[in-house]
């Protein structure tokens, strides 16, 4: 059985029958009870009349015995049994009638019709309940009997019409829910397909989005994850194209150095140089594999915040004399803005400084000599805004809703401009992320780029240590 249910289509048509029926059960039974009350009284009341009848005829005959006689030959055309009673005893005596009435008169009522009293009854027999009318005449009394079955025959075959009606609504609504059960669960069974070609590495998957609201929304819903995994997949291949292009590229170098160096073909005095060059070629490739290995633990959630509340204004005096001789020492001018009122955050100060120095770095790469790197933090509506602005060329205005995705800049710039290692922003980002924080890019008014890191402002608290995303 639970096999039988194990589909949605199953189940929406099991639930339907299950209604209909329910429904249909209770119906038919409160309106077979109201049909068979109704018939009752009704042939309650033909009998009734019938015997008034009967009544009657004995009553307009020249004589009592006459009026009996003509009344019991009226009746013999009807379906309805009829007894004669003589009224010369206390009790009266049956003269004549047929066997049901007969058995069915009790001294009781006899007594009552030799009395003058008319009799109405439903009195039980062998074959079911029989109707009882009996009616006093001046010779005794006409007594009419009919059986129950027979007096609602004719009900009893619209019970049954009505019967057969509840059958075929019930075979129309289960028809029906099968119907409705096909359109909901088909867009169904197609996006369960959809998401078997997606397991499988399909990602030209679209699915119809339609049906009901609800079958809508999921099909939207998987026609925008086939987007999404394409779209991060295409850019997953980009980027290790350009990863391994930059490994490529040191790699490159340090194995003509050192083959150079195998075959002697460099000079005593020229090893020094090569000896510089092989160093700094490592430092570039231990930079890349640094970036991406932080990269990679902070999307897996490995890297692990010290919480505390940190005064960004001490935050960023302390770090001033770094940024600051890194910027001499390329002739960039620096600059720093301290806020001007307290600004306090919760935040892991170390990995803070690190979003920083990351945005530092990109700054200086892109700002020419002779041009500012401005370092600043200032508060706006209950947030810590932290800002590093430079004075070079800029980015495009297409640039800035992608600048802290992972090496879309360094793409696009290679080769016009100096770039690091396509990571840099993306770290930032990530660090933000798991602070709270937002990231985003504009143009600074130095001319070039401005990058902003945007946190809640926050009491100070007790210093923690969670890991990250919690």
């Amino acid at each position: 059985m639970k096999g039988l249910l194990s589909t949605l289509g199953a189940r929406v048509t099991a639930l339907t029958l299950a209604v209909v029926l329910a429904t249909a059960t209770v119906g038919s039974i409160a309106a077979v009870l109201l049909v068979q009350r109704a018939n009752d009284a009704a042939a309650a009341r033909s009998l009734a009349a019938t015997a008034d009848v009967a009544q009657s005829l004995a009553t307009l005959a020249t004589s009592p015995e006459l009026g009996l006689a003509r009344a019991k030959r009226a009746l013999d055309g009807v379906q309805v049994q009829v007894a004669i009673v003589r009224s010369g005893t206390p009790r009266g005596t049956v003269v004549t009638g047929d066997p049901l009435p007969r058995r069915l008169l009790t001294e009781a009522v006899l007594a009552q019709l030799v009395a003058g009293q008319d009799v109405s009854l439903r009195v039980p027999d062998d074959d079911g309940q029989v109707f009882l009318e009996g009616r006093a005449t001046e010779a005794g009394a006409i007594v009419l009997a009919q059986r129950r079955s027979d007096a609602v025959a004719l009900g009893q075959d619209a019970v049954a019409r009505m019967r057969w009606a509840f059958a075929l609504v019930a075979l129309v609504s289960v028809l029906v829910g099968w119907a409705v059960s096909r359109r909901m669960t088909t867009p169904l069974r197609r996006m369960a397909a959809a998401a078997g070609d997606l397991a499988s590495g399909a990602r030209d998957v679209a699915v119809p989005e339609s049906g009901p609201a609800e079958v809508a929304a999921v099909g939207a819903a998987l026609n925008e994850l086939a987007r999404s995994l394409a779209h991060s997949e295409a850019r997953q291949r980009e980027f290790l194209l350009s990863v391994s292009h930059d490994l490529r590229t040191p790699l490159t170098a340090v194995t003509g150095y050192a083959e150079s160096l195998a075959d002697g073909v460099i000079p005593p005095e020229g090893v020094a140089e090569v000896g510089r060059i092989v160093g700094a070629e490592a430092a570039r490739l231990d930079r890349l594999v640094q970036d991406l290995l932080d990269l990679a633990r902070l999307d897996a959630h490995e890297v692990t915040l010290t919480m505390a509340a940190v005064d960004l204004a001490g935050l960023l005096a302390s770090a001033e004399p770094v940024w600051r001789r890194r910027c001499d020492a390329v002739g960039v001018a620096f600059g720093l803005e301290l806020p001007a009122v307290p600004l306090v955050v919760t935040a892991d100060p170390d990995r803070l400084r690190q979003a920083l120095d990351g945005l530092v770095d990109n700054a200086l790469r892109a700002t020419p000599v002779g041009r500012p790197v401005i370092v600043g933090a200032h508060g706006e509506s209950g947030y810590a805004v932290l800002e590093v602005r430079d004075g070079g060329p800029g980015l495009a205005p297409e640039d800035f809703p992608v600048a802290f995705e992972r090496s879309v800049l360094h793409e696009r710039y290679r080769g016009v401009r100096e770039v690091g290692t396509g990571l840099g922003l993306a770290i930032v980002a990530r660090i933000v992320a798991r602070h709270g924080g937002t990231v985003a890019a504009r143009p600074a008014p130095e001319g070039g780029a401005c990058f902003a890191i945007t946190l809640p402002v926050a009491t100070p608290i007790v210093p923690t240590t969670s890991p990250v995303g919690q």
